[in-house]
C-alpha cells in the first residue's frame, strides 16, 4: 500500500469515528417531546378573580358497597381546580359546613341553596356515583347537578366578588339568589371497553403520561384512581360546556334583537 494510499484510509477512518461519535452524541441528547393536554377555560369574566365552586361529598348509587366516594369526589375536585378561571373549595371545608348545620346529605335544591349560602361560594356541585367497577376494562358512571346564584335576583351571575366575602357576611336573604333548579346537569357512564371512550381516554392522556411507557396511554385503563380523574375531567368539560351555552345565551339574543 502507498503512502497516499494509507493516508487516505486513515482520514476515512477518523471521518467514520467522529460520525459515530456525532450520532452516538445526538441520540443521547435528543430532549423528549412535550404534547399540552387539553386544558378547560371556564366561560365566565374572572377579571376581578376566579369563579369559586364546590362540591358536596358524593353519593354512591352504584351498587357497589366498596366505592371509594371521597377519591372520586377529590378527583373531580381536582379537574374543577384544573380549569382556568374557576376555583373549588376542599372537600373538608364543605364536610365541616355540612356538619355545622347538621346535614348529613344535600337532598333537596333548598338545601343545595343554604350551603351554597354557608359556603359563599358562587356555584356548588351536587351529585352521585352511578356506576363503579375498578377491573380492567373500567367503568365510571357520574350524575352531577350544578346549582348557581340566579342573576335576577339580589346578585349578578356568578359574581367574583363574592370571592373576597366569607360566608359570615352573608344575609339570610341571599338563600333566594341561588337559582332553585341546577342550571346544568350530567350523567355520564364510561365504560372503559367501550371505543368511543377509548378514544376520549387517548387525547386526554396526551401530555398527561409517558408515551415512552410499556401500555402508552392503555396505563390509564389499568389504574381506577387514573380512570376516575379521566371520568371526573370528562364529566366537568361537560358542564363547562352547559355553561358556556348559559351565560352566552344573553349575549347572543341582545345581539340579534339590535340587529332587527
Amino acid at each position: 500500500m502507498t503512502t497516499v494510499q494509507s493516508m487516505f484510509f486513515r482520514v476515512l477512518w477518523c471521518a467514520c469515528v467522529a460520525l459515530v461519535g456525532l450520532s452516538i452524541q445526538g441520540c443521547g441528547g435528543t430532549r423528549e417531546r412535550l404534547d399540552p393536554p387539553d386544558v378547560l377555560v371556564a366561560p365566565y369574566n374572572t377579571v376581578q378573580g376566579d369563579v369559586l365552586w364546590a362540591v358536596v361529598p358524593l353519593a354512591n348509587e352504584s351498587g357497589a358497597s366498596f366505592v371509594d366516594t371521597g377519591m372520586v369526589s377529590d378527583a373531580l375536585i381536582a379537574k374543577i381546580d384544573e380549569v382556568r378561571g374557576i376555583a373549588c373549595l376542599p372537600l373538608n371545608r364543605t364536610l365541616a359546613a355540612m356538619r355545622a348545620r347538621g346535614m348529613r346529605r344535600v337532598a333537596t335544591p333548598a338545601e343545595a341553596r343554604q350551603l351554597a349560602q354557608t359556603l359563599g361560594v358562587d356555584g356548588l356541585i351536587v351529585g352521585t356515583i352511578t356506576a363503579y367497577n375498578p377491573y380492567d376494562p373500567p367503568t365510571l358512571g357520574l350524575k352531577l347537578a350544578l346549582f348557581a346564584k340566579n342573576p335576577g335576583v339580589d346578585a349578578p351571575q356568578l359574581d367574583p366578588l363574592r370571592l373576597q366575602m366569607s360566608y359570615t357576611e352573608f344575609d339570610r336573604k341571599l338563600a333566594s339568589a341561588y337559582l332553585t333548579k341546577p342550571v346544568a346537569t350530567v350523567s355520564e357512564h364510561l365504560d372503559g371497553a367501550n371505543h368511543e371512550v377509548q378514544m376520549e381516554l387517548q387525547r386526554y392522556a396526551t401530555g398527561r403520561h409517558d408515551p415512552g411507557g410499556a401500555l402508552g396511554w392503555k396505563s390509564l385503563l389499568k389504574s381506577m384512581p387514573l380512570y376516575t380523574e379521566f371520568s371526573a375531567f370528562v364529566a366537568v368539560s361537560r358542564l363547562i360546556e352547559q355553561e358556556r351555552l348559559r351565560v352566552t345565551r344573553p349575549v347572543m339574543e341582545a345581539a340579534s334583537d339590535e340587529s332587527r
